[in-house]
């Protein structure tokens, strides 16, 4: 059974939707596994063929209990790692560091990480200590750092990118190690029984800033621009009977981190709880507000405890973290409880391959609900995006249903990408107008980068799809031939108007970067000289050259284009200044503020007209045509 409101369902189903189901709640009963047994090898092994067969999940011969060697100045060291048989391409995956003397099979076992690697449909990666057992943080970094870059890049599974780490007795110190040095890297971490890290090691690391090296374009940060340091990367961190006399440098490291409060409070599963301070200026909470903590449980916990575990993960999975290169662009976050909201995991037949989509109808939705669709960007999933861009509580707080779409196996077996998109769309806005209460003349398209792409093309091609389009990070324009391609075909351009708002970041991809009045000819020139034109507007009839600063440290530069002789916005775009290529979370709204006042009716004969209404149709008879 799902959560939604069955006000919400119309009588009857659509024939092409294959199967719709919840996520798996995190903690359903045991179902007592057989035992893990020995772990196959990697090391060798052919990487996996495509099994199209299964939509959004790694291969099936890639799930089970795995092991990787490492050469570390000579000596021979392993990781091992368990993929469960659901777990889907880009899943989340906890990064565990085994105590000394555990057999890891058995401590999976036991422990009950198995079953919560199965229950969630998520993956592990399990460092092991060396003959002699875990040497010392600094001793063990070149064997952690050898496993860790084999786990997030690899063509045998693939990663969502950010990481949950737990660390037991003297591994943990290893872990957290890591966490130390690679902060961006790291959603949420937990050590059990640890001795903690020595204040010189932490010393070492965090007075360190961040520049504006981007893996595309520089970011120029300004020179007044106080950088963020190492050790005030927010990271929510949970202790276990860690011990007193070595641990208060690690302690006291992450509650700078976290900008908590001085007072502790208590909890009784947590401990002694140390809140991230009600105003934090951290950057990477400016979106989502004082969510962070430190917590420290005096009382020892049994590592091999289900209990333990369960608690563990609950701690960890509250959280969600995005952008892993940039640190003014990354962001930590809530992250979606899917079971809980009522999140629905659907998958379909398109152009002969299975694929999924995710549906959340949230109880704020009324009858006859907007509907916005989302492309995530290349290699990015569905699930991927649900959490990356928040998308989810924007839907909310604001009462429409949204559609996130997964794309198909690319470039490996592990690695998605977009395909037969126009077929998608068209089975889905069938899909969708037949199974829930929505609005037809309020169908929204966004998506980022590749997704991105995906829209505006559909906008070029196809304008009557859509009541408007807002996207992030990846502009389109018709080519000299005057089409643009979408799966591989040419389509020509429509030449009709739509409303259309694009963000994008100051150290994106190059071919998007700069400002329309630089002399730098680009694709966000050539975009915007189309739909410019066919509004009827010009360079010139933006309302500043210099951009409306808005946001976090005035991040947004926005410049807006009205439709002629009207206050009504017709073309939008805005340079977010403090990111790379990724969006942030903070960017979802913005897109929504623009989407909500449009609706669009299309006539038998093809015609469009469209509507702006400037209380997003909350008002009775405020609408207007453009």
């Amino acid at each position: 059974m799902t959560t939604i409101d069955r006000r919400h369902l119309l009588v009857g189903t659509a024939a092409l939707t294959v199967s719709a189901a919840l996520t798996t709640p995190a903690y359903a009963a045991p179902h007592r596994p057989s035992e893990l047994g020995e772990a196959q090898p990697l090391d060798g092994r052919a990487f996996p063929a495509y099994d199209y067969t299964r939509a959004n999940k790694l291969p099936r011969e890639m799930t089970g209990y795995w092991t990787k060697s490492f050469d570390v100045a000579g000596t021979t060291r392993t990781a091992k790692v368990y993929i469960s048989a659901e777990t889907p391409v880009r899943s989340y995956y906890t990064v565990i560091a085994v105590p000394d003397g555990a057999g890891t099979a058995e401590f999976l076992q036991s422990s009950g990480w198995r079953d919560v690697a199965d229950q969630r449909q998520e993956g592990l990666f399990v460092l092991e200590p060396g003959p002699g057992g875990w040497a010392g943080a600094e001793a063990e970094a070149a064997y952690v750092a050898a496993a860790m870059a084999f786990h997030q890049g690899n063509s045998y599974f693939s990663i969502f990118g950010e990481h949950y780490l737990v660390g037991y007795g003297s591994g943990a110190p290893v872990l957290e190690a890591w966490a130390v040095a690679n902060p961006l890297r790291v959603i949420a971490q937990a050590y059990a029984d640890s001795a903690g890290l020595s204040a010189e090691y932490l010393a070492s690391y965090a007075a360190r800033e961040f520049d504006g090296q981007t893996p595309y374009t520089p970011v120029d940060l300004p020179a007044g621009l106080r950088r963020i340091r190492y050790d005030e990367t927010v990271l929510p961190t949970w202790y276990l009977h860690p011990d007193p006399r070595s641990s208060a440098a690690s302690v006291a490291y992450w509650k700078h981190a976290n900008d908590t409060v001085a007072s502790a409070g208590h909890d009784g599963t947590l401990g002694t709880v140390y809140r991230q301070r009600p105003g934090s200026s951290r950057w990477m909470t400016s979106h989502a507000g004082p969510i962070s903590k430190v917590a420290v449980q005096e009382h020892r916990a049994d590592p091999r405890s289900r209990t333990t575990t369960r608690r563990i993960v609950d701690f960890l999975s509250a959280y969600t973290r995005y952008e892993n290169s940039f640190a003014y662009g990354n962001a930590l976050y809530e992250r979606a409880d899917f079971r809980r909201l009522g999140v629905e995991v659907h998958t379909m037949q398109v152009a002969g391959f299975v694929r999924e989509y995710l549906v959340y109808v949230p109880r704020s939705a009324r009858r006859r609900a907007p509907v916005v669709l989302v492309w995530p960007g290349d290699s990015q999933t569905d699930k991927v995006f649900m959490d990356a861009t928040q998308w989810w509580k924007v839907a909310e707080r604001e009462g429409f249903v949204l559609v996130v779409v997964c794309e198909q196996y690319s470039r490996t077996s592990v690695v998605v990408s977009h395909r037969d998109s126009l077929t998608f769309f068209r089975q889905l806005r069938e899909t969708i107008t037949a199974r829930y209460d929505v609005d037809p003349t309020r169908w929204y398209s966004t998506g980022q980068s590749a997704g991105s792409q995906v829209t505006q093309n559909l906008a070029i091609a196809f304008p009557e799809y859509f009541a408007a389009v807002a996207t992030t990070s990846f502009p389109a324009a018709p080519n000299a031939a005057g089409t643009v391609s979408i799966d591989g075909v040419a389509y020509p351009a429509a030449g009709r108007a739509i409303p259309n708002y694009m963000i994008y970041g100051y150290g994106d991809i190059q071919q998007f970067v700069g400002t329309l009045w630089d002399d730098t000819a680009n694709l966000t020139d050539s975009w915007a000289r189309y739909h410019l034109g066919v509004d009827g507007l010009t360079l010139a009839d933006a309302d500043t050259t210099a951009g409306r600063r808005s946001g976090f440290h005035d991040r947004f530069q926005t410049w807006t284009w009205n439709a002629p002789g009207t206050a009504i916005p017709i073309f939008k775009l805005t340079r977010n200044l403090y990111r790379s290529h990724n969006t942030t979370a903070e960017e979802p709204p913005l897109l929504w503020d623009f989407l909500k006042h449009y609706s669009h009716e299309v006539g038998k004969d093809g015609a469009v007209t469209r509507y702006y209404s400037p209380s997003a149709f909350g008002r009775p008879g405020d609408r207007r045509r453009l």
